[in-house]
């Protein structure tokens, strides 16, 4: 979310007795993107990610929506959970404020690498606007992250869909993360485009913004999404040196 509206609506579901064919069945139903099934246990919440092209091993906006769901349902005003999803644990948080829940999650350490002269070139063709050079980055699953000189040059961008999917599927990797440079204060915008994933473009991605904070080494990065699509989402993410290389805490508002 960004003041109080926007953001990406993820359906929350406590699991149950669902077939894979179900959950996958969830986002087209209630008309969002994604949904992230949860089970309670003792001592920790497991998530479950699915589009309408199957499961994922993370979803970084359905992390903060789960957190924000679990948050509102234990009704206290500093929540804190130990998270189960894509074979990992990882802490989670979310602190009740007036607008929402401001909810933030360890998504794993990120690794960094230049695409590969025949990546390289792939990756041009989809961003032909690109003012530097591409990074693939990862926090379990590889996209790659791609700069352009500013907000106007991100706004006018077309992507060509059926292209940013032949490549990502070649190249096994998730989606495009097209960028901005960073502005004087620091703050940058940005769009995601996965239609491999059956998400053509996404309205917040903050697993990518983790991997884009550690690329640009920003203790603090503040990123804008969304406004392509007339649903304004901000995600915050913040630093940290890690012993298997950087690590991040990423997350926004949320309401429920």
């Amino acid at each position: 979310m960004r003041d109080g509206g926007g953001g990406s609506p993820t359906v929350v579901v406590p699991d149950g007795s669902f077939t894979d064919e179900d959950r996958r069945a969830f986002p087209a139903t209630k008309g969002t993107s994604h949904a992230v099934f949860f089970t309670v246990e003792r001592d920790r919440v497991l998530l479950r990610f699915f589009t309408g092209e199957g499961e994922l091993p993370a979803c970084g906006h359905g992390t903060v929506a789960a957190l924000a769901v679990l948050a509102e349902r234990a009704d206290v005003p500093d929540y804190r959970v130990t998270l189960s999803a894509g074979g990992r644990e990882f802490g989670g948080r979310a602190v009740r404020r007036a607008e929402g829940f401001e909810a933030s999650f360890d998504p794993g350490p990120v690794t960094l690498r230049d695409p590969t002269a025949v990546e390289g070139e792939l990756i041009a063709s989809l961003v032909p606007e690109s003012v530097g050079p591409a990074v693939v980055a990862s926090v379990g699953r590889p996209r790659v992250l791609v700069p352009v000189r500013t907000r106007a040059d991100l706004d006018a961008f077309t992507p060509d869909l059926d292209r940013i999917r032949e490549v990502c599927d070649r190249l096994g990797l998730l989606g495009c993360y097209v960028y901005t440079v960073p502005d004087t204060d620091g703050r940058v915008a940005a769009r995601m485009f996965a239609p491999s994933i059956g998400v053509p473009e996404d309205v917040a991605n903050a697993n990518s913004t983790a991997c884009l904070a550690a690329y640009l080494s920003r203790e603090t990065l503040i990123v804008d999404m969304g406004d392509s699509l007339s649903s304004p989402a901000t995600i915050i993410a913040t630093t940290r040196p890690g012993p298997d290389g950087p690590r991040v805490d990423v997350g926004g508002i949320a309401t429920t």
